[in-house]
């Protein structure tokens, strides 16, 4: 039965001599042939928790175990509040890792990009699974970098629970904020847990202030530190009254004691966390109605005889109804509190029958799988990684794909380790599988056993609703659950080392968008060259990066561009006529239509409306071609070629001549909407960023005068310890190669993040300088 795991390395990159130098023979020999699965890796998954050694367990136990036993959950923070270092010590301390990682050195198992550990951040979401204390726990790792956020939404999408990771010194930073709001939406459970304890400037208390004010959760704090910045030695267990402290000699973390706290010994300590404990044990009272008679029922005269597992009991009902958050402490560099944090995903958070998916209820326990992310190996093709809501999959099981109305087969499955595969026989519902063979599936496809499956589902679902209406768009929000994919603000043009090249290129770009949805790539149709879309410079640079060293292709990225809207201020008619014959066909249109400002939200696609002259019955035949034609005309507009929105287009009269083809109803309303867009009075509309620069209060006025220059607006600055913190906006144009001058004005001692707030009007100065720059007249 074991000679049915087999270990296989995986090659994402050209491996340069320095990782050569520092990987053991033992992983060189393992990359290069294909060895016996219970040889000792370097660096890989040399034994299954519990598979070897004394304590050996049916194969089916390890691969499947009790889904009350699985933990899936993701480790999401703000960019460098420590999540690839969090994950790397809970790799080791579950025993899967032999050596502590360090993303400085870049070593890590779930960086495992070239661009990750030249950069020390996260790009890619890298999944490992573990096993601790007779759980199976699925951890993904995800980017913190603003420009990747859809790598964390594609990943919150499939998750049961979440950690969410803090810097002790800054406590809620602004991407802490972007990914708490995905983690919302999603309805994840989550806990916090305060790392870099150990940092200069490390304050509990302000950190946990922080989540109260900002992201207006309840804290329960489940630990309590142990000294602060140099003096943090370990934390105080506030459900058990005990402390846990760290053997200062040990390199690894791994030896620490748990002893009771006494009055004898620790008298302030204890009354500290005897007042945290009645604190904590009067929180949850308050948000959970059966824990409240409990207390005060057995234990209202003494909290302290109150047993700790039914406060823990209690803590996971009120995490997963997400009334509070319980929050932990540590430093996951130094080796402190992360064991204590395994402890408490175990524990606080949902297994996946805790979770309620509705849509499980239409397939009862057939196949339902997610498709969250696609990766591309060069020996296997498209590797999917897969949720399993319900059924079980197996290799060569043929698929039917719902998004993509196709069916494919599986050949291989495996489980995901990072950049190590282990090859399985079998997985069952609630764990997170890595499939070969899918040629087609891309993010966010629904995957199920069979179509006829699909159709019963989506049958039992239409019975399941009250209202036709509601219960169809239902069924089909549901089955086709996916991930929204935000607009791109960035473009520049891409070209091959010559003409040759192109078809690589082309096959390169495909590849890289099935992996990044986020990523859009358009033919111009003036120049004819290849325009790539990306969410930063950062994104469109390591995908440059990433077509070099991966597919060996030389490419040249023109300019970076910032992907600017237009639209109308005031409201105009226009008529137009196309009358042509094409052989013996005449095909006669005319249109009459009237172009306006929308009143209402920003909306990025026109809104179509039909006067009262225009009949059903014209309509029934011709609406798809007119609407094709306004959609089509909105894509360039009058000014830069950019696309048009926050318009409203009314028809009032079609004339059409029997025998005209569709193409050129759209040919006529397009030409009309555009010669409308001309005629109106134009203003561009440019992207406008939340801007967040953490600087010290000595180059603060520095800073302040270069974001002046800017044309950028201080909404307010904020005192973040010995920091200041200064929150505005600024647009987007005017933030090419900010990075290196805010090094330049602070000496390297400020951070800024960016995230894309909405899109506003320019004034007309900036406006008319824009458009004489693009027209050479500047």
């Amino acid at each position: 039965m074991l000679s049915n795991l087999r270990i296989f390395a995986v090659n994402h990159k050209n491996i340069s001599s320095l990782h050569i130098c520092n990987m053991c023979c033992s992983r060189i020999r393992a990359s290069l042939k294909r060895i016996k699965p219970l040889v000792s890796l370097g660096r890989s998954y040399s034994s299954l928790p519990g598979l070897l050694g004394n304590d050996i367990k049916s194969l089916r136990s390890i691969i499947n175990p009790p889904i009350a036993k699985i933990r899936n959950i993701g480790i999401m923070a703000h960019i460098d509040a420590g999540k690839t270092t969090t994950t790397e010590r809970i790799l080791y301390y579950s025993g899967y890792t032999r050596s502590l990682g360090d993303v400085d050195d870049g070593d890590t198992v779930t960086d495992f990009m070239a661009q990750e550990r030249e950069r020390g951040i996260t790009i890619q979401s890298a999944a490992v699974t573990f096993d601790w204390k007779g759980y199976r726990v699925n951890l993904i790792d995800t980017p913190g970098h603003v420009d990747f956020t859809l790598e964390v939404e594609r990943c919150l999408r499939v998750l049961d629970g979440a950690v969410a990771v803090f810097d002790a010194s800054a406590g809620v930073e602004a991407q802490t904020l972007t990914v708490w709001r995905q983690a919302d939406k999603h309805k994840i459970p989550r806990i916090c847990f305060l790392n870099k304890m150990d940092k200069t400037g490390a304050s509990f208390n302000y950190a946990v202030e922080s989540i109260r004010e900002k992201l207006k959760a309840k804290p329960l704090l489940l630990q309590l530190p142990i000294g602060e910045a140099k003096t943090f030695k370990g934390v105080v267990d506030v459900v058990n009254k005990e402390k846990l402290l760290w053997n200062p000699s040990s390199d690894d973390g791994k030896d620490f004691e748990r002893k009771p706290l006494l009055e004898k010994s620790d008298p302030k300590l204890l009354k500290e966390a005897t007042e945290a404990r009645n604190a904590l044990i009067e929180q949850v009272a308050d948000l959970d109605d059966e824990f409240a008679d409990l207390v005060l029922g057995e234990f209202s005269e003494n909290f302290d005889l109150l047993p700790p597992e039914k406060l823990q009991t209690a803590i996971h009902r009120v995490t997963l109804a997400q009334t509070a958050v319980p929050v932990l402490c540590g430093s996951a560099l130094k080796n402190k509190g992360v064991q204590p944090l395994l402890d408490a995903i175990t524990m606080y958070l949902p297994s996946p029958e805790e979770r309620n998916y509705e849509f499980l209820q239409w397939y009862k326990d057939d196949l339902c799988a997610l498709a969250f992310k696609v990766l591309h190996d060069k020996q296997r093709g498209p590797l999917v990684f897969m949720r399993i809501y319900s059924g079980m999959i197996k290799p060569q099981l043929t698929v039917h794909n719902i998004n993509g109305n196709c069916t494919e087969r599986i050949s291989r499955l495996l489980l995901p380790f990072a950049d190590q595969y282990v090859e399985i026989p079998s997985l069952t519902a609630g764990n997170i599988a890595l499939t070969v063979g899918l040629k087609h599936t891309a993010t966010g496809d629904t995957i199920v056993s069979s179509r006829s499956s699909a159709l019963a589902a989506a049958r039992r679902a239409e019975k399941g609703g009250e209202k036709k209406q509601r219960h169809n768009s239902e069924a089909e929000r549901l089955l086709l659950a996916g991930v929204e994919i935000p607009e791109p603000v960035f473009f520049c043009t891409i070209e091959p080392p010559s003409v040759a090249k192109q078809p690589d290129l082309d096959h390169a770009l495909k590849c890289l968008q099935r992996e990044d949805p986020s990523l859009k790539v358009r033919l111009d149709p003036d120049s004819g060259q290849t325009v790539l879309c990306g969410m930063g410079e950062l994104h469109i640079d390591i995908i440059h990066d990433r077509i070099k060293r991966e597919y060996g292709l030389e490419t040249y990225l023109g300019p970076l561009q910032v992907a600017y809207r237009e639209t109308i201020l005031n409201s105009v008619r226009a008529t137009d006529t196309v009358d042509r014959t094409i052989g013996d066909k005449r095909h006669l249109v005319t249109v009459e239509l009237e172009a306006k400002p929308t009143e209402e939200m920003s909306s990025a696609v026109p809104v179509i409306e039909y006067a009262e002259s225009v009949t059903e019955d014209i309509l029934k035949d011709s609406r798809e071609a007119i609407e094709n034609g306004i959609h089509s005309a909105c894509l360039q507009g009058p000014l830069l070629g950019s696309p048009v929105q926050d318009v409203a287009i009314t028809l009032h009269s079609l004339i059409i001549h029997p025998g005209t083809s569709s193409t050129m109803i759209s040919a006529c309303v397009s030409r009309c909407v555009q010669k409308a867009l001309k005629t109106a009075d134009k203003q561009i509309l440019e992207p406008l960023m939340n801007l967040e620069v953490t600087v010290t209060r000595e180059h603060l006025s520095a800073v302040l005068a270069d974001l002046a220059q800017r044309r950028g607006f201080i909404q307010e600055i904020q005192t973040r310890q010995d920091n200041r913190v200064v929150v505005g906006f600024v647009p987007l144009a005017e933030t090419m190669g900010y990075s290196t001058v805010l090094r330049t004005l602070t000496s390297g001692s400020a951070t800024f993040t960016l995230e894309l707030s909405n899109y506003q009007a320019m004034n007309p100065q900036d406006q008319s300088t824009l458009l004489n720059r693009r027209s050479g007249l500047n």
